[in-house]
């Protein structure tokens, strides 16, 4: 390999590091994260040392793209663009000067303070005096600069360790979390709206591998409905990596409901439908539980009745994450993840085209199951599922 200059990134594992005996092995599952979030660069190491993870690109691509496609591996707690240098005192002090020359020139700052940090403990000067060494030596070859401990306008950082210390000034908040893989995989039943994909991103940051089931009644539902749910999938796949989506054709199911159940109960009958196939969908390609976007209250089929007679459908595990979130909470998250805009589309779902006008709030498990044998439940099932057709983004 040519020689090449290399920009240097540090990254901080947040609560990976709490991990104990197994910290190795969630460290080790981050940087291979990292690494395949970084698979669209040439030439990218990614190496662990001393409690943090370390990523080295050449220097010609752009700092804040790599800090953002590192910072939203979950796992990540902040990273930072560095200069990396030698342990040496003098050394550190003649980069730092090139750094802030460069920061003076680009930015235009006028004040600044120096945070030092000794983690090669053997290193014969204390933090405090390195601080103290550097900021002189920074304020002889930048005349502009004064030093503001109190609010400065730029704090440069630096760290001193065994083979090389490093410089640097912003430290970008990541999403935190746990690598992807280190918790099972899980089934999102993912539909086109604010709720579910947001549901799928939080069970996604808790380290566990999404698989989503969209169910559609083609043709009351549109192509276009169907391609908004593409895009919602394609921006959680940024997050989530890879993810497939099995797509189940809804309508002969909601249409004989429509005809043989009492009306109140459609939406949670056809819930209970959903529950089983999805539960269906994971089993066969491996998920150990389902993760709806359900919220407590939202709408007739949310209540705290209408989700137990839901779950009596199914016996896998359900993982609700936004149970006990405000809608507004909820919106905030999908904005910051870049869902929203497209769940808003105005395109309609199999949830809609059979509403009926007074849903059941409060659905008796006995009632339900007294209606639901009027349909052949498995046949409807096993129709449904023929029906799959898998995407993957």
């Amino acid at each position: 390999m040519e020689n090449r200059t290399m920009s240097t990134y540090i990254v901080r594992c947040g609560e990976v590091a709490l991990k104990g005996q197994n910290k190795p092995f969630f460290e080790r599952m981050l940087a291979e994260r990292i690494k395949a979030g970084l698979k669209q660069y040439d030439h990218v190491s990614v190496q662990r040392s001393e409690g943090l993870i370390f990523a080295r690109l050449p220097e010609h691509y752009d700092a804040e793209a790599v800090v953002a496609d590192i910072s939203r591996v979950f796992g990540v707690a902040s990273v930072s663009h560095a200069i990396e240098t030698e342990t040496d005192l003098e050394v550190i002090g003649d980069e730092a000067v090139k750094y802030m020359q460069y920061l003076i020139s680009a930015k235009g700052i006028k004040t600044f303070k120096v945070e030092a940090k000794r983690a090669f403990k053997e290193f014969p000067v204390e933090s405090p005096e390195v601080a103290r060494i550097i900021g002189a030596k920074v304020l002889i070859g930048c005349k502009v600069l004064k030093v503001d401990v109190h609010k400065p306008e730029c704090r440069l950082f630096i760290d001193i360790r065994r083979e090389h210390s490093y410089i640097y000034t912003d430290k970008i908040a990541g999403f935190g979390g746990l690598p992807l893989g280190t918790n099972g995989k899980g089934m999102i039943l993912l539909s086109g709206g604010i709720d579910s994909p947001v549901a799928a991103w939080m069970m996604a940051k808790r380290g566990m591998l999404i698989e989503a089931v969209h169910f559609h009644a083609f043709p009351y539902t549109s192509e276009r409905a169907q391609e908004k749910v593409v895009e919602l999938a394609r921006i959680l796949s940024e997050y989530c990596g890879r993810i497939k989506i099995h797509n189940i054709n809804l309508l002969e199911i909601q249409q004989e409901i429509a005809e043989k159940c009492p009306e109140e109960e459609l939406t949670i009958i056809t819930r209970r439908f959903m529950m089983r196939i999805a539960e269906r969908m994971a089993i066969k390609y491996g998920c150990q539980m389902l993760i709806t976007g359900e919220n407590l209250g939202q709408v007739a089929s949310q209540t705290v009745q209408g989700i137990v007679v839901t779950d009596n459908a199914v016996s896998m595990p359900v993982m609700r994450p936004l149970i006990a979130m405000d809608k507004v909470d909820i919106m905030e998250i999908a904005r910051k993840i870049g869902t929203f805009e497209t769940s808003i589309q105005p395109y309609e779902d199999c949830c809609t085209v059979f509403l009926p006008k007074h849903p059941a709030t409060k659905p008796k498990i006995e009632n339900i199951e007294m209606s639901e044998s009027a349909l052949a439940v498995q046949e409807l099932i096993e129709k449904a599922i023929e029906s799959e057709e898998t995407l993957t983004i």
